[in-house]
């Protein structure tokens, strides 16, 4: 007997090797003895252990009360999972499960070798674990032998039908046998899975843990106000404080995915890159570095990483909002699982705090809203981690005592514990500096809120501004400069706010900036040495207050000219008639030219064939005769002369 009431002696035992103390609530659920030959419809949080779940539930219909499996042959199970990850990571699940039984399991996903596939399924297998599209493939060509099919799950069945896999899935469950036992399991039960259970499954029974109706206990939820600047050294810092043993970090788009891998690779974090365009082999060998320990940070986007599972996950982070609360909850999911304790950081730049708000309560979540660690805060919890480092504890080893006592005798224990220190931290990321956020900038919190009553800001000079560094940039007027993007550029290029930033006199040529004092050198430091913000904008620091004067003041002003006022228009002539002699002609003629010449003094005549012209047409004599005696074309071959329209040559 085993202290797993109900489970399968031999799956017992994988259970014990594997340290499991205690079942999950959605486990327990599957060994009802009521749901022993039963179709399923079971919804529960995501990390939840469906996997194993079904693995328990699974056991009896296959085993049929024997201890091992007998020789593989045609498929006994099915397994259907929405992504390549998630097939490849329930096979291993289910061989851990299985291992004392003798199964035999084989994957078919897409993105493999089809051929080594379909050898494997001649070879013989138990439990076939495939995504859909690979599956209705060897269905096809009838390499998948459905005839003796016992039991076909469904794993997360929401996420197949979101990605269009409805037609797939119907092919595959109309392949199999009608008497066959099936579970679907989904994180909710929407509409469109009732129906799919509906058509598929035969009385089933609905399963629903607790853990699917309130916010996953083992998450803590953390919403870290940034400036919009600050976004990617506020990430920085997130996983240098928590310095998790593995970290995913969730983008929208591939795009932002390849710019924070590569600055990350060049900040000397151990980086992977998770996303849809690259191939299989690249996915398979950027979630093994992970697994095995030579990377600590997944850069994904959320497609990508639907499904991994990634042991020692202690860390997501949301690099940019999740556009809907499924997606939150999906992303958070990752972490937190199988009784692991896990944190979900959102990082919310200022101007989406509202935004970010309307996300978490439309999740059903409470986060905890704070400012990202700073440089100092990461620091000590640096010092923190290497003071209560165990390497401390040990005893130092044979081999090891000479040379130990030749470094003290050389340098002394204060530079050995400094050398130590530097070697420690140089294997560190160092931490940012982050812009500090006050209250006032803030300020679509304090409209809603009223935690303090909102008051717009004042035009015109801050009296209380205080000491101040005036600089010049290189653009004025004449080139269209705004404060409203110039304002926006100075605090992107030289960290800092718009608190620090006093007067700012436009001039024709430059425009003057007037900065805290106590910012300046900051400010001067961050836009480096070049002394340049973007589009080739230079900056130069003034020795005292501009001379606003040498700039010519803009002319008032004076309104429109009266009448009288206006040049005089004697130099205008009249115009002259046009060539059909109505109305004024084509322009105008110079006062002293009563010639009617034009005014580029072309001669002013009318055209022949026109009213008005009394001359021949033509000098030449016209032919008065038949038409059939007129003279013919005398020119070069005879006949009539060749027009551009004409295809037949002269003569």
């Amino acid at each position: 007997m085993t202290e797993f009431n109900g489970v399968v002696p031999a799956i017992a035992k994988a259970l014990q090797k594997r340290g499991y103390a205690e079942l999950t609530p959605v486990q327990k659920a599957m060994l009802d003895p009521a749901l022993a030959a039963s179709d399923a419809l079971v919804s529960a949080q995501t990390g939840s252990g469906k996997t194993v779940a079904f693995g328990l539930a699974l056991a009896p219909t296959l085993l049929e009360g024997r201890e091992r499996f007998g020789n593989a042959g045609a498929p006994l199970a099915l397994v259907i999972a929405p992504t390549r990850e998630l097939a490849l990571q329930v096979k291993r699940e289910l061989e851990w499960l299985f291992e004392m039984t003798g199964a035999v399991i084989v994957s078919c996903v897409g993105g493999m070798d089809i051929r080594s596939e379909r050898r494997s399924l001649e070879r013989g297998a138990h439990i076939v674990v495939g995504t859909p599209g690979r599956l209705c493939d060897h269905i096809r060509r009838r390499a998948l032998d459905m005839s003796e099919l016992k039991a076909a799950v469904l794993d997360e069945a929401d996420e197949m039908l979101d990605l269009g896999f409805r037609e797939d899935l119907e092919f595959i469950l109309d392949a199999a046998p009608d008497e066959r036992r099936t579970l679907m399991f989904s994180a909710t039960v929407p509409a469109a899975i009732a129906k799919l259970a509906k058509s598929y499954q035969r009385d089933a029974v609905r399963i629903s843990t607790a853990a699917e109706e309130k916010q996953h206990i083992d998450i803590e939820y953390r919403a870290l106000m940034v400036a919009p600047s600050d976004r990617e050294n506020a990430i920085i810092n997130v996983l240098r404080y928590y310095e998790a043993t593995n970290a995913i970090v969730f983008c929208s788009t591939r795009a932002a995915v390849n710019h924070l891998t590569a600055r990350f690779n060049n900040r000397n974090f151990a980086v992977v890159a998770l996303s849809g365009e690259l191939t299989q082999n690249e996915r398979t060998h950027a979630l093994q570095a992970m697994r095995d320990g030579r990377a600590r940070v997944c850069i994904a986007t959320d497609v990508a990483a639907r499904g991994i599972d990634l042991p020692g996950l202690d860390l997501v982070i949301h690099a940019d909002l999740p556009t809907n609360p499924d997606t939150l909850l999906h992303r958070s999911g990752r972490t937190g699982r199988a009784g692991r304790k896990g944190i979900s950081a959102m990082i919310v730049p200022l101007n989406a705090r509202r935004k970010a708000e309307r996300l978490l309560e439309n999740a059903g979540i409470s986060a905890a809203w704070a400012r990202p660690p700073s440089a100092e805060e990461v620091s000590e919890r640096d010092d923190e981690r290497l003071l209560a480092d165990p390497i401390f504890n040990e005893t130092p080893q044979e081999e090891e005592q000479g040379l130990v006592q030749q470094l003290l005798a050389s340098h002394g224990a204060e530079k050995l514990a400094a050398a130590f220190l530097r070697l420690y931290r140089t294997n560190h990321s160092a931490p940012e500096d982050l812009i500090e956020i006050t209250v006032q900038d803030d300020r679509s919190r304090k409209r809603r809120d009223n935690a303090e009553p909102y008051e717009p800001a004042q035009k015109g000079p801050r009296e209380d501004f205080g000491a101040s560094v005036w600089f010049s940039v290189s653009v004025g007027r004449k080139q269209n400069a705004e404060p409203r993007w110039l304002i926006p550029m100075l605090c992107r290029n030289g960290n800092v706010t718009k608190r620090e930033i006093g007067a700012i006199k436009m001039q024709p040529e430059e425009t003057f900036v007037e900065i805290a004092a106590a910012s300046a050198e900051s400010f001067l430091a961050a836009i480096g040495p070049n002394k340049a913000l973007e589009r080739g904008i230079r900056v130069t620091r003034l020795s005292g207050t501009p001379d606003f004067s040498r700039a010519p003041a803009p002319k008032p002003y004076a309104g429109k000219p009266s009448r009288d006022e206006r040049p005089d228009d004697s130099f205008r002539g009249e115009r002259p008639k046009n060539k059909f002699g109505k109305g004024p002609g084509g322009g105008y003629a110079a006062a002293d030219n009563s010639g009617g010449e034009r005014r580029d003094s072309k001669p002013w005549s009318k055209k022949p064939g026109k009213p008005g012209f009394e001359g021949p047409k033509s000098d030449k004599p016209k032919f008065e005769g038949p038409r059939s005696e007129a003279p013919k074309y005398e020119g070069k071959g005879g006949g009539a002369p060749k027009n551009k329209f004409s295809k037949k040559k002269p003569g």
